[in-house]
């Protein structure tokens, strides 16, 4: 299989195979530090097979977080517990990369102690779970993007092999990129040239930070499925910018808090149909005319931007959401449409699926839905980042996944800043 084969990076970096871990939200950082259970889930996972390993949020800034019990590097105080976690996971061959974020307007009012975005474009959530953002002044954009390149900096000191910029799901980098978030009217806003300044200058400051042979990835939203928001044609100006500027490897993603397409595909379809643009910008009605003939296409659902954008850039390209079998993910790797396949949800049920999949061509995941029976609650993509996060909680203590935990313990661990926004939702 070409799944197990592997790779080199732009940088001159070989990954061991084409089976990546996608960034989850983990919830395990004790007092923002990596510990003891962070240790032992990414030594699980670095354990069996995978080739590449990217982190949950590594957070720029203490000051402003995206999740309550986010990792945060922001200097070198703490270095010896980073150091511990990248030795966990790298003991057994597999390389591991830090997402580095910054919350931006998704920082939850509960956690954060500042709400910064490209504009003063408050989130359409909760009342009471984000605060209106600050419009980030030319002075301050330019101490964050410093900041996302010491961040990177440290990283590497840390022992990381490389490092990925969150450029999707609504936090601060694509807000600069949608055109919904980000209404400025100056050179960091208005056409999509304006919009990716932010993001340009954060790899450039993070490329110098770590050096031309170090890799520097991202990972960016295909779309944001909002009506008026950043779109395919949009993405694909983006993409050959960053290759121009040297990024390592892209991962296809989308969504937002407020449009939580990585969560699934059936929230891909119903955004796009909300949006009316499932003929235009989403390439949700690819996937659904795709369903019954391909099964790659009907596993991930990114793919049909992933082939449009394929032909538009040579940078190697990662794709996660939904893939669930090895010969779905070796299909889009044959296929030449992606490089690397991305799984998350499935290693939190099923941390051995890496070494499954690459010495078995019929080896597939299913996975349940995660439901309470409380439309208002299961509406809301916080259920799931919650229910996820309690399995890789179990991973880190040494138990095993637990496929018939109930949903409902996973409302505790959203705390005040989600559930505020699905009370709101409940009731009104």
């Amino acid at each position: 299989m070409k799944l197990a084969t592997p790779i080199t990076l732009p940088c001159g970096v070989t990954l061991r195979n084409r089976i990546a871990k996608s960034a989850m939200s983990e919830n395990l950082a004790v007092k923002n530090l990596p510990g003891e259970k962070l240790c032992k889930l990414y030594e699980t996972w670095g354990a069996n097979s995978i080739g590449l390993i990217i982190t949950g949020n590594v957070m720029v800034d203490g000051n402003e977080l995206g999740e309550p019990n986010n990792v945060v590097l922001e200097d070198d105080s703490h270095l010896p517990e980073f150091r511990s976690w990248t030795s966990a996971a790298k003991k057994n061959g597999a390389a591991i990369w830090a997402q580095i974020n910054h919350p931006g307007r998704q920082a939850p009012s509960a956690i954060s102690r500042v709400t910064v975005a490209p504009s003063a474009v408050k989130l359409k959530l909760g009342n009471l779970a984000f605060r209106t953002p600050h419009a980030l002044s030319e002075t301050e954009i330019h101490d964050i993007i410093a900041k996302f390149g010491r961040t990177a900096a440290l990283c590497k000191e840390a022992g990381f092999d490389g490092v990925q910029i969150h450029g999707a799901h609504g936090y601060l980098v694509s807000e600069f990129l949608s055109p919904l978030a980000n209404v400025r009217t100056d050179r960091w806003g208005g056409s999509i040239e304006n919009r990716m300044r932010f993001a340009l200058e954060v790899l450039r400051a993070m490329r110098k930070a770590v050096g031309a042979k170090f890799p520097v990835g991202i990972k960016m939203n295909s779309a944001d499925f909002q009506r008026g928001g950043f779109d395919e044609d949009d993405a694909i100006v983006v993409a050959q910018a960053l290759e121009a500027e040297g990024v390592d490897m892209i991962e296809i993603s989308g969504g937002s808090y407020e449009a939580s397409a990585m969560t699934g595909a059936q929230e891909v379809l119903k955004s796009a149909r909300d949006t009316k643009s499932l003929d235009a910008t989403t390439g949700a009605q690819e996937v659904l005319k795709s369903a019954l003939t391909s099964t790659a296409q009907r596993e991930a659902y990114f793919l049909p931007f992933a082939e449009r954008i394929r032909k538009s850039v040579k940078v190697p390209l990662m794709l996660t959401g939904g893939f669930r079998s090895a010969q779905a993910m070796n299909a889009a790797v044959e296929s030449g449409a992606v490089d690397i396949t991305g799984l998350a949800r499935p290693l939190a049920m099923e941390p051995e699926l890496a070494r499954r999949l690459l010495s078995d061509s019929t080896a597939r995941i299913e996975l349940k839905p995660v439901k309470t029976g409380i439309a208002a609650v299961d509406r809301m993509g916080a259920l799931e980042i919650g229910y996820y996060s309690l399995q890789l909680k179990r991973i880190g203590e040494g138990k095993k996944p637990d496929p018939h935990l109930s949903p409902l313990l996973a409302l505790p661990l959203l705390g005040l800043n989600y559930t505020s926004g699905i009370i709101s939702r409940m009731f009104r």
